[in-house]
């Protein structure tokens, strides 16, 4: 059994105007909800044994902050360009790449490609994985490789505002 964690970035700031959006920072809220979302997956004894983050800054500060409360060095988050902005068959190759004795992989990424790819998954359909939400399914498969084809079954959806 593999286990997939979808996290959407959590709220990022608009206040630099020009600033490239590859580049825009969290706000005050975002730097709040991250580390409680964090917190909540614990809470739920939820183990994960790899962060993997688009490489915007709003992402890969949301994956910093939970890394730090799973006790894990941020140098050791993989960083995956291609997540940003990325539709669902880009989060599939990604997740074909794991090694298989990862079980459990939290996926910090985007709308709204992470929404689109969440709905693919299970027969349990969002309107939208609001910042900083988790959407976590549970495939039947021993390997990632076989990810795409696997038995999905939904597990849980949580954020901030729930």
């Amino acid at each position: 059994m593999k286990q997939l964690l979808i996290i959407r970035h959590a709220k990022s700031s608009w206040a630099l105007k020009g600033q490239d959006d590859f580049d825009r920072p969290l706000n005050d809220r975002g730097n709040r909800d991250a580390p409680a979302m964090a917190q909540h997956l614990l809470k739920k004894h939820i183990h994960i044994d790899l962060f993997i983050s688009s490489t915007a800054k709003r992402a890969i500060t949301t994956a910093g902050y939970f890394a730090e409360a799973y006790q894990v060095i941020k140098k050791d988050i993989r960083g995956e360009q291609k997540l940003f902005h990325a539709y669902p068959m880009v989060f599939y190759d990604v997740i074909r790449t794991l090694e298989d004795t990862v079980t459990t992989v939290a996926i910090i990424a985007h709308n709204p490609g992470i929404t689109l790819f969440a709905n693919e998954l299970t027969t349990t359909k969002i309107d939208n994985i609001p910042t900083c939400g988790i959407f976590a399914i549970k495939a039947d498969s021993r390997h990632w490789a076989d990810f795409e084809s696997a038995k999905k079954t939904f597990w849980f959806f949580d954020y901030p505002k729930q």
